[in-house]
Parts: C-alpha cells; structure tokens; sequence
C-alpha cells in the first residue's frame, strides 16, 4: 500500500537542489508523481507530490527534514494526502463530480490587493483554485505595470461561467476575463 506526500519547499536558490530532493526521494523507494517549481527573488519555491510504500514512508521523511536541517535556508513542510490527493482526515463538502473545471486568464493594470479582491469573489462563489500562476510586466505601450493570471477553477456546477466572469469583471474597469474551453 502506498502513502502520498505533499512536500512544500522554499530554499535558496542553487544547482544541484532538485537534484537533492530527487536523490534522497530516490533513495528512499520513493516515486515523484507531479511538481511545480519556481525561481522566486533568489528563492527556489517548489511543492511536490510523492508516493512511497507505507512501510517507507517515516523513513523518507526522516530523511527529507534531515536534508532540510542541514541549512538554514531550506524551509520544508510534509504533508500526508490519500490517493486522490485529498487532506487524510478531512471531508469534502461536495462531491468532485458536482462541480465544473475550467480555466481562466485575467489582465489588468496592476494594483495593490487585485488578488485579494479576485479571491474574495472567487470565494463568494464558492470557487476553488486549484492552480494559479500571476505576473506582472510592462504594458506593451505605456509601459505601467499589468497584472495578468492564469488559474485553474472547481466551481459549483450550478454556478454559470458568464456570472463567473461578470463577478470578476465588476472588480475595475480594467480587469478583462478569457474564460478558455
């Protein structure tokens, strides 16, 4: 039987430390089923999601804190998840069938608290995030500052995606919403 990890990670950036991660995983019979990593600010950003043999499982994570515990720079957290990858403990108040999945793309000028504004609404409607990467450029003519974000949505399936989007629209003028198929 197998038992899932969620491993969340923040260090200073260097070559070599995905490697560290994937040796000591590796080592440890472990199987590196999905990830995202980033470059953030000089910090490497990652989350992971691991899959090791129960019996192997305290085993790998004694190891991965004391890969952490080696620098002061390497925050990591370990979190245990079932197969599905839901929470071990926790109960979902609607069932993952009764909701739609569709993404989104956002633009508008930049501002302090858009995506406090974007979440609040998302949240109103019960909307999860599930995935969400945000950027800020310079607008191509003027060159001021333009938000612009991808997410992936769960929603409730008695929600529309035009009132999605009308709610998200009425945050500014600005703000534009491509609901992708």
């Amino acid at each position: 039987m197998n038992t899932y990890l969620i491993l969340t990670v923040i260090a200073d950036d260097r070559p070599g430390l995905v490697d560290s991660l994937a040796a000591t995983i590796g080592e440890h019979a472990g199987n590196w089923l999905e990830s995202n990593m980033s470059q953030l600010a000089g910090k490497f950003a990652g989350i992971l999601r691991i899959g090791v043999a129960a019996d192997a499982a305290e085993s790998l994570v004694a190891a991965l804190h004391a890969l952490a515990a080696g620098d002061c720079s390497f925050k990591l957290v370990v979190e245990r998840v079932d197969a599905k990858g839901d929470v071990i403990g926790e109960a979902l108040d609607e069932s993952a069938a009764a909701r739609q999945h569709l993404e989104i793309e956002l633009v508008a000028n930049d501002r302090p608290g858009i995506i406090s504004e974007i979440s609040r609404v998302l949240a109103s409607l019960s909307v999860n995030v599930e995935y969400l990467t945000t950027l800020c450029e310079p607008a191509p003519m003027s060159g001021e500052p333009l938000f612009r974000a991808h997410a992936e949505l769960s929603m409730p399936s008695t929600l529309l995606r035009s009132e999605l989007s009308e709610k998200l629209e009425q945050l500014a003028d600005d703000l534009m919403v491509e609901i992708l198929d």
